[in-house]
This record gives C-alpha cells, structure tokens and sequence, in this order.
C-alpha cells in the first residue's frame, strides 16, 4: 500500500554547514572506574560508516561518515533541528566538491548533524568542507497512522522504506533489534528528542548477548519498549518507538549506542517486525526525489 503523506504541506529549507574538527580534553572516566582517552566524536571518519558495526570499536561515541556543524550556535540549533534522516546533503567545497549523500542522525551533546557519502567522495575530503543540506520532514502526518507521530525523518525515505500496516490499523516498522526501556540512558529528560538523540546502555555484557546487541551497526533501525517520545523521551507502558543508530558505543556510565527517534506512538500503534535488512544503507539508493 501506499501511505498518505502531508508532503504538500512540509516546508523544506537551505541549511549550511561544515565539517566540525575533532577535539580531544584529556581523560574521561569510565563505567568500570579506568581512565580512558580515546578517539572520538567529530571530523571525517573514513573508516566506519552505515552498516558497519558500531560495537567494540577502538573509540567512543564514534560518528561514521561526516560530522557537521555550523559554528553559530543558534544556527546549528537549526541544522540539528531541520536536518532530518535522509535529506540530501551536498558538498560545496574541496575535491568532493558536488558530492551528494544523506543526513543519518543528529548527536546531541557534541550537536553534530552526520552525513553518508559514498566510499570514493568521502576518501576525498580533507575535513574542511563545507555543505548544503535540504533540511526537510519535520511536521510529517501520515493519513493511514493519526496515532503515530513522525519526527526527524525524510518523507522520501520513508517512502523508500513501503511501510504496510497490519489488521488491526497498527504500522508494521522493520527493525533490526527491540530494545527494553530499562536500556535507555543518557538523554532522558530532554524536553525535545526532535534534534539531537539518546543512548542504549550496554554496560551489562550478559545483556548485550541475550538481546544480540553486539550486532548493532550504524544506520541500523530499532525499535524501543513502552517509551514514548513525543515531548521528550519518557517511560510509558505500551508506548514504542522507533529510531536509528547514529554513533557507536561508549565507555561511559549510561552511555552506549546513539538513537535519533524518528517515529512514536503513545498509544502502541508500531508494530516492530524484526529483519536484519532495517539499515539505511538499504533503504537510500531506493529514495525518489521530486524536487
């Protein structure tokens, strides 16, 4: 089936940014009360991107492909804001000048917006780009799903992604993994999950194995139990979301894996369906611009 969208009726604006630069403080403590200084967030990754796995890497909070920022804060509080899961970004600078890729997530804290570029335009940039992304979906209704609330995602992505609903009215959402809510940690409390994201805590190993955990890759799609996160992320039985993996795990107590939230329900209107196919990497070359 096809979904009704409010395509008409969503506004897409210009947003610009840049390659925000690494930045290293020193040491941080961790969950198991070591020191650690460790690569981290920020910069031009080359060698992780979606679809690759984002567990047990020799860093922390890790962001594949391209971490951007725009150096007035007002300003990147629109970027993190506007830029939703699937906008196109463009390159307007430097070798991979005209490079077009796909925002991924959003990463509060650090406040980063990351892109995917294909291996061969990513290998080209030298981490002082700047970019045009098309920040476009906020405000998403779907006709058929009145009771799910859209967030932080492309409408051509989700189109992309030929959702069906099932009998009883509830949308069927692919994912690769449900995640408890007792999991989720840093990030609770936020007033908004529409810019920024929270964080699956993996510090309890025998959890990570019993849920598959240490499969999680970037991009992948997940679902999470009995939260809703319409007006910031908070426990409510019944509730589910659904989100995607935007950075990698973290030595940090109550840190792990990053979610940017890009569907709700507080009503229990998802339905997760588990496949190992719910990563980005699938769903952007099937994207169909009319613009």
């Amino acid at each position: 089936m096809t979904l009704t969208m409010n395509k008409d009726k969503l506004v897409r604006q210009s947003l610009n940014a840049k390659v925000d630069h690494p930045k290293i403080k020193g040491y941080r403590g961790s969950f198991d009360g070591k020191a650690r200084i460790c690569v981290s967030t920020g910069g031009v990754t080359y060698t992780h991107q979606i679809g690759d796995n984002c567990m047990d890497l020799a860093g922390d909070h890790i962001e594949p492909g391209v971490s951007m920022a725009a150096s007035d804060s007002g300003e990147n509080g629109a970027v993190q804001f506007l830029s939703c899961v699937g906008n196109e970004v463009e390159c307007l600078s430097g070798p991979a000048a005209g490079a077009k890729g796909f925002v991924t997530g959003t990463h509060g804290g650090v406040d980063h917006t990351m892109a995917y570029f294909d291996k061969e335009d990513l290998e080209k940039m030298k981490g002082n780009e700047t970019f045009f992304i098309q920040g476009f979906g906020q405000g998403l209704k779907v006709e058929e799903c009145p009771e799910v609330f859209f967030m932080n995602l492309d409408p051509d992505l989700l189109e992309a992604m030929e959702l069906t609903l099932d009998e009883m009215g509830n949308l069927l959402f692919p994912v690769t993994h449900i995640i408890p809510a007792a999991l989720m940690g840093s990030g609770l409390g936020a007033s908004t999950i529409m810019m920024g994201d929270y964080d699956i805590m993996t510090q309890d190993k025998e959890i990570n194995e019993q849920l598959g955990l240490n499969g999680l890759r970037f991009g992948d799609i997940i679902a999470i139990e009995d939260h809703d996160c319409e007006y910031g992320p908070h426990l409510k039985k019944g509730a589910m979301s659904i989100g995607v993996i935007v950075h990698s795990d973290s030595f940090s107590s109550g840190h792990g894996p990053g979610v940017t939230v890009i569907a709700t329900s507080k009503n229990g209107k998802i339905t997760p369906v588990i496949t190992d196919q719910a990563n980005l990497k699938n769903y952007f070359p099937n994207i169909k611009r009319d613009y």
